[in-house]
């Protein structure tokens, strides 16, 4: 008797994830999924949102987005317990703190909801895959070899956007490394890495003090979305377009100009799809589809068939560098 009570059961399971063992409800089909960005403001996950909206209207299930106004761990740690209020099967989150958020994740899985992170990863423990957006050494690598390009030598700073962005820290590790073994880099120096706190006025105030602090600042990287186009503005203001050289992340479309004039560069991805593969992901989690071992594959529609990588990771695809030349190529 006890045995088909357990097989009758089925959709309570015990799913080995590459974390270890979780309870697990396994779904029969499409489910909600809470996406909680690091910030309701920024038009990038907006954008990234339109893309989860396409891919439910493909498979079916739902979306919920929200987020808080502040880019901080304990404001996404309130949207956590709300999403898990709500009832949602599946939270989708970029963290502003890797692990300052991960208990919240936790007590949200021995809900019986399931956790996948995308954009900017969560502690390993907290989630079973991490939709990454494009590997962390290639964006590292083009942002160095953009600014590299551009300034040739001299001074030059990062404008990251927080202290505990975990994805721009490693960025930052990396490109401090690249610099210090790789001898292409030799006539770079990093003067100071600032932070625009996700606030747009901040990034401009930052830009000036940078500007103001290295009078022979040739260039600044801004690995943020909201930065980027906000430092931007601020040389345009300042008349120190072109002087001061910029390269980092953010939708093309927000620095057209600039890039096309030659002042800025940009290393971008297709946003759109980085939402609609976590959409697709999410519903393979909770469909037990996938776990978050290696190896393990599923449909991502109109993206083709995804294959989970080490520690869970799941790689959109390859960013490129955008130029006046290629320009043309991103919408957003």
């Amino acid at each position: 008797m006890l045995k088909k009570l357990l097989i009758a059961s089925v959709c309570s399971v015990v799913a080995m994830t590459a974390t270890g063992a979780i309870a697990q409800t396994c779904h029969d089909g499409p489910v909600t999924v809470g996406f909680l960005p690091k910030l309701d403001t920024d038009p990038y996950f907006q954008v990234a949102g339109e893309g989860a909206q396409e891919a439910q209207a493909e498979i079916g299930g739902k979306v919920i987005q929200s987020a808080p106004s502040q880019a901080t761990a304990e404001a996404q740690i309130e949207f956590i317990n709300n999403l898990v209020t709500q009832g949602v099967q599946v939270i989708a989150i970029s963290a502003n703190d890797a692990n300052a958020v991960a208990p919240a994740l936790k007590r949200a899985k021995a809900n019986g909801v399931q956790v996948i992170s995308y954009d900017s990863d969560v502690a390993a423990d907290a989630r079973s895959l991490f939709i990454n957006q494009a590997l962390g050494t290639s964006l590292a690598a083009m942002m160095l070899q953009s600014m590299n390009e551009m300034i040739g030598e001299g001074d030059f700073a990062i404008l990251s956007s927080t202290p505990t962005a975990t994805n721009q820290n490693a960025w930052i590790d990396q490109m401090k490394n690249e610099m210090a073994s790789n001898p292409d880099y030799k006539g770079l120096n990093l003067v100071q890495v600032a932070y625009g706190e996700e606030s747009e006025q901040i990034n401009q105030q930052q830009t000036l003090a940078l500007a103001q602090a290295y009078p022979d600042l040739k260039g600044i990287i801004v690995p943020a979305g909201i930065g980027l186009p906000a430092a931007a503005r601020a040389l345009e203001e300042a008349g120190l377009t072109g002087k001061i050289k910029l390269t980092g992340l953010a939708p093309a479309s927000l620095i057209r100009k600039y890039i096309a004039d030659g002042s800025a560069q940009d290393i971008w991805w297709n946003v759109t799809d980085l939402g609609y593969l976590a959409y697709y992901a999410a519903q393979a989690v909770a469909q037990c589809k996938v776990t978050g071992e290696a190896g393990e594959t599923f449909d991502a529609g109109r993206l083709g068939t995804y294959t989970v990588g080490n520690a869970g990771e799941v790689v959109l695809g390859e960013a490129k560098i955008v130029t006046p030349e290629n320009l043309d190529e991103f919408k957003f």
